[in-house]
């Protein structure tokens, strides 16, 4: 039931809901409020008074607008509305008084702070601030904290806003943060010393409103003027994290979220975040061809050449299509494959997804469902290393009340659940209410009963969501990528394997590899032929989250050297085969896919799916196990990447630490 309320803010009426605070009244009526604390997906602080108001009728003094809600104000004499005003002169009085206050200890060290430019202390002081000050004192200072090689501090800058300890604690879900001392002695420090231990942990950076929390990696790299700033989307996971890649000149300096409140909300993972250095090393930027045992460096006309007359003289073809490759350009590959009779797959770890069952092998549930829902399901899956925003959003919806019951190994998922048990006897005993969002991992289903655990976890309720790892399998599915039979079919007696970047695959001696990527991870090593192709912020795509929402992703860079976009590199040696794929531009290829995949037009809106029950089948006895070992290490860029292999190790030293005895 909604409680509107009418109130007048600046001269305007506006009528607001009565569990508004003013705050955020204000915003929808087109004002704005300065804030340091306050941020809408955090709880309310209420100590930097930054947001003070003036309530006319109210007490002589003014209001801190974050922490006082619409329904608590009075109406005039007569029954008018309460009236709020934002620009009077005694408002105007408090914020300078207020930001003269939190200058009075900061640093004036804006030439060589990394936040410069883009600080909202720096922006705020210019719009609200005055230009002088009156304090003469000695000016405080903090000791830096180390919290670990992702997040630098300059404590001494810190306003305790606090933003920082409330986004660990309640979306992050650790307990390292807080804030020690009274007064001049308060300061925000961590538990002990200790490093923060959160694959969430680099969003402290984008929430910190002045510069004592910067990005490690990135510090005095680039200025934020100086960059390109492009919108794409995210493939290290499967949710499709919307992101802002920043570049300058031809290399990815930095990469930041964007606010979606049907994916990642404003939230991204650290191997999202920090993954841009792999973008760099280990590039494959040109041709290569095997003679006598060993790799050379070709030119473009000879690896096509090569690549066409194996393709040519072979009996059996089959393609497989790797986790970060665009549906263009699996579809691409799929034409070109089976127009030489071949087929291809892209269940490249063995997932029984049934091909043709969008609910089979997407669900029913949108990612935004998971914040209302008051009961989880999860089935052989670990969503904290899985897809560690997702999670969070699970997190939010415990907060709330909801309850979660976890079929699986043992894992910290940063809330309490129910343990049912870790193998499949613990599944066939599971119930759970009607409306129960069962979420499945890509572990349960990689085993040789996947499909009987799928039929079995659909049995549970009536909503489901496939949780995937690998960012372009939706859309591969979607274009029909699927060998009867799976992977093992698919490369049973093939002479020739037309590897698109799948580089979690062995290949065993014999057939001969074209392999089409952008990094010399596995799937080189054991090539035959290399054609280089552009990484994910290198060319345009449409990926298909794990909810069945598609995504553009646009081109923030150049492929380095002489590598080329995958689908231009498929068209091309389609052509050098004499059986020219019917499209010559990107424009050209999406209307094809378009015609044959109507839905992937449909960018940015999650598609409903008729729920189609699959047939039960026998269960085996083993316990599930986990599609990702280690979170850092997932695929050819994570592994490129110097930060990911530190950040690795340290993960792994956290864990064989010895813990003392109680």
């Amino acid at each position: 039931m909604s409680d509107l309320r009418k109130i007048i803010i600046d001269d305007q009426e506006v009528e607001v809901e009565g569990a508004m605070t003013l705050i955020q009244a204000c915003e929808q009526a087109g004002i704005e409020i300065p804030r340091f604390c306050y941020h809408e997906r955090l709880s309310i602080a209420g100590n930097c008074r930054m947001c003070l108001v003036e309530v006319v009728g109210g007490p002589p003094k003014p209001a801190a607008s974050c922490a006082m809600q619409v329904k608590d104000l009075r109406p005039g004499p007569e029954g008018q509305p309460p009236v709020v005003r934002t620009n009077s002169p005694m408002v105007k009085k408090a914020r300078e008084g207020v930001m003269e206050f939190l200058l009075i200890n900061h640093p004036l060290d804006c030439p060589i702070c990394d936040q410069g430019g883009e600080c909202d202390l720096q922006d705020q002081a210019m719009a609200y601030g005055v230009d002088f000050s009156r304090y003469r004192e000695p000016k405080r200072a903090v000791d830096d904290l180390d919290l670990g090689p992702l997040v630098e501090t300059h404590m001494t800058r810190c306003i305790s806003c606090t933003r920082c300890v409330r986004f660990t604690t309640e979306v992050a879900g650790i307990a390292q943060m807080g804030q020690t001392g009274r007064g001049e002695d308060a300061e925000i420090t961590s538990y002990l010393g200790e490093t923060l231990d959160s694959n969430l942990q680099g969003n402290i950076i984008d929430l910190c409103p002045v510069g004592a929390l910067v990005s490690k990696p990135y510090a005095f790299t680039a200025r934020p003027w100086e960059l390109t700033k492009t919108e794409t989307i995210d493939v290290m996971d499967a949710l499709g994290s919307n992101i802002r890649v920043d570049t300058k000149g031809r290399e990815v300096m930095r990469i930041l979220p964007r606010n979606h409140d049907g994916v990642n909300e404003e939230w991204i993972s650290d191997k999202t975040r920090f993954v841009w250095d792999g973008l760099r090393r280990q590039r494959l930027d040109r041709p290569y061809v095997r003679e006598n045992g060993k790799l050379r460096a070709a030119t473009w006309p000879e690896a096509l050449e090569a690549a066409a007359s194996a393709l040519k003289g072979a009996k059996k073809v089959s393609g497989l299509v790797g986790d970060l490759a665009p549906v263009e350009a699996s579809f691409a590959l799929k034409q070109l494959i089976e127009g030489l009779g071949g087929s291809v797959e892209c269940r490249t770890d063995g997932a029984k997804l049934p091909a043709g069952n969008r609910s089979g092998y997407v669900g029913n549930v949108a990612v935004e469902d998971l914040d209302t829902a008051k009961e989880f399901v999860l089935i052989g899956t670990n969503p904290a290393v899985e897809a560690p925003v997702l999670n969070a959003r699970i997190r939010k919806a415990w907060i709330n009340g909801a309850n979660v019951t976890v079929v699986g190994p043992n894992v910290d998922l940063t809330y309490d659940y129910i343990h049912a048990g870790t193998g499949r006897a613990a599944l066939s005993k599971l119930k759970a209410g009607d409306d129960a969002i069962v979420i499945v991992g890509q572990g349960a289903l990689s085993e040789a009963d996947g499909e009987a655990v799928l039929a079995a976890a659909q049995a549970i309720s009536g909503r489901m969501l496939v949780l995937h790892t690998a960012a372009s399998r939706v859309g591969a599915m979607d274009a029909g990528c699927t060998t009867e039979g799976g992977l093992e079919a698919a490369i049973d007696g093939a002479d020739v394997i037309y590897n698109l970047g799948a580089d979690e695959v062995e290949i065993q001696d014999g057939p001969f590899v074209i392999y089409q990527g952008s990094h010399g991870d596995r799937g080189a090593h054991r090539a035959d032929v290399i054609l280089p192709a552009a990484a994910y912020t290198e060319e345009q795509g449409v990926f298909v989250n794990t909810e069945g929402r598609p995504q553009l992703a646009l081109r923030a860079g150049f492929p380095p050297g002489e590598a080329k976009e995958n689908w231009a590199i498929l068209r091309a040696l389609s052509g050098e085969m004499g059986q020219a794929l019917p499209y010559d531009s990107m424009i050209q290829l999406r209307k094809a896919l378009v015609e044959e995949v109507p839905h992937l037009s449909q960018v940015d809106q999650v598609i409903e799916n008729d729920w189609q029950p699959l047939p039960s089948g026998k269960l085996g006895d083993a316990d599930f196990r986990l599609a990702i070992k280690d979170f850092y290490l997932t695929n050819p860029i994570a592994r490129a990447s110097e930060l990911m292999a530190e950040l690795s190790a340290n993960a792994k030293a956290r864990r064989a630490q010895p813990v003392a005895a109680e």
